[in-house]
């Protein structure tokens, strides 16, 4: 194919395809300017629904990247594949053949199993719930109930970051720093929360923040983006910070996920010495 040539690539999965897609991602964002089209094929677990899913990669050939535990549908797609020449690749075989080898022991190969109604999902959920309730600073009075509190001027990713911290299990709060805003200070030492000052880079902000502004269509005049106004903000955040000795996290060339990487590592690491 030419550098020019748009790839097709089909992501096959007998449960909610998270895992294949995930993996699929973390691959492709090492390969620029490649076009690729995306193929989804979810809930496969019957011969006729793989029989279909065939069809669509015989109109479409490429790549073929599955997880898949039963025997018969997955060797259905195999021999497919085969036959039509179209490349493809079990998303988890090489960590399942491994685990195999040092448990000593064959997975269980139930479908679905990582998604089970367990304590560890009703967990995930309740994590949720308490990130939605504390989000930019509502419910301060049961706020000191959390894992971690996330403190930042706005337009620092605390929100996304909560939720994100949420799905992984942990009761995660906001709390956004305003001009005139005083942190009361028994939430501010509050001794079971981790608490974890996000900043940004002072130009970076005021961009994003003229951004948010043209969304939506803010003509009054405002110093919410003004340079020297973001700069004071985010001097006056680090000063708090210092202030409770909180570690800081600037999230200005960082995505979501490092900075939430980065912040159970320092939950982690409050923990093991504790």
């Amino acid at each position: 194919m030419t550098n020019d040539a748009v790839y097709n690539l089909h992501l096959v999965s007998d449960s909610s395809g998270e895992t294949v897609t995930n993996i699929a991602r973390a691959c492709l964002v090492q390969y620029e300017n490649v076009e690729v089209t995306e193929h989804f094929w979810w809930l496969v677990r019957t011969t006729g629904q793989m029989n279909r899913v065939i069809e669509g990669i015989r109109h479409a050939p490429g790549l073929v990247v599955f997880t898949l535990l039963d025997k018969g549908v997955r060797d259905l797609l195999e021999q497919a594949c085969r036959d039509m020449r179209i490349p493809y690749v079990s998303a988890i075989d090489p960590v399942m053949q491994a685990f195999s080898r040092f448990f000593e022991r064959q997975a269980l190969s139930e479908i679905g199993k990582q998604h089970v109604l367990d304590d560890d999902y009703f967990r995930r959920i309740d994590a949720m719930h308490f990130a939605v309730r504390h989000d930019d600073g509502q419910s301060l009075e049961t706020v000191g109930d959390a894992d971690m509190i996330l403190v930042g001027v706005s337009r620092t990713s605390k929100t996304p970051t909560c939720m994100y911290l949420a799905n992984r299990g942990f009761k995660v709060a906001n709390i956004p720093l305003v001009p005139g805003f005083v942190l009361p200070d028994e939430i501010a030492t509050a001794s079971n929360p981790l608490f974890v000052g996000l900043t940004r880079e002072p130009k970076s902000l005021s961009d994003i923040r003229q951004s948010r502004l043209r969304i939506m269509n803010e003509e009054r005049d405002t110093s919410y983006a003004d340079l020297d106004v973001v700069r004071e903000e985010i001097a006056e955040a680090r000063r708090l910070f210092v202030k409770y000795n909180w570690p800081v996290i600037d999230v200005t060339r960082r995505s979501i996920e490092e900075t939430a990487a980065t912040i159970i590592q320092l939950y982690n690491q409050r923990h093991s010495t504790s």
